[in-house]
């Protein structure tokens, strides 16, 4: 069995949904760090300009888990966010199929952050067509951490092949899965193609750009990018 691990995402980029689809179980990281200023409470949306934030207000105390990393409710982020996508895909070919999800997400409050990336994680699972099953990090009750604490889910959970990042390699421990019997794999992926809002390609952009303009034919697009 072949397991991946990533913290969850807001929104998140075609990468991310590549490496769920190639693995069996995907486990959401969902009890280490916190991390500012990177894709946890964030991402980007395609618009006329190239591309714009769609950034979660929260707040962050130093060394909170993110699962204990609340949103700052007094700021008007989610008329932001649905306004940012009506604005910038309500003409686009698949807006109406997949935009009710989203409507009803930014008319409800959310207190977690943890909780509004992992809803709409597994809504855009269901709504590309990836069958991997999610689990939470939190439920398995695994205190361990760095290389050891992912040698320990894949233990847990029975698998002998660990699907990591690209950049794994310069800072897993390389020799405790191979201690373990488990097999190491590195995610390769390269950014395909896909025609847009407007002129001009802009890649990294949230998975939702890729659904509102291509639709059902998501899936085989994000699949086009693997490398092996």
């Amino acid at each position: 069995m072949k397991i991946a691990i990533h913290q969850p995402q807001y929104l998140p980029w075609l990468g991310y949904f590549d490496k769920m689809d190639r693995a069996d179980v995907f486990v959401l990281l969902d009890d280490v760090q916190f991390k500012k200023n990177e894709w946890q409470n964030r991402n980007k949306i395609r618009n006329a300009d190239r591309w714009q934030w769609l950034t979660v207000p929260v707040l962050y105390e130093f060394g909170q888990k993110l699962n204990e990393v609340r949103i700052n409710s007094r700021e008007n982020w989610r008329d932001k966010h649905r306004k940012g996508l009506e604005l910038n895909y309500s003409r686009a070919g698949y807006f109406d199929g997949y935009f009710p999800f989203f409507r009803e997400v930014f008319g409800r409050e959310w207190e977690l952050l943890a909780d509004i990336n992992i809803h709409c994680i597994e809504y855009l699972k269901e709504a590309l067509g990836i069958k991997t099953e999610l689990l939470k990090s939190s439920s398995l009750d695994i205190r361990t951490d760095k290389t050891q604490r992912l040698v320990d889910i894949c233990k847990k959970l029975g698998a002998d092949t660990y699907l990591s990042g690209a950049g794994g390699a310069d800072y897993l421990d390389l020799e405790m899965f191979r201690k373990n019997g488990i097999k190491l794999e590195f995610q390769e992926y390269s950014h395909p193609e896909y025609r847009q809002m407007f002129e001009g390609f802009e890649p990294y952009m949230a998975v939702v750009d890729l659904l509102f303009c291509q639709g059902k034919k998501s899936l085989d697009i994000i699949r086009e990018g693997r490398k092996q």
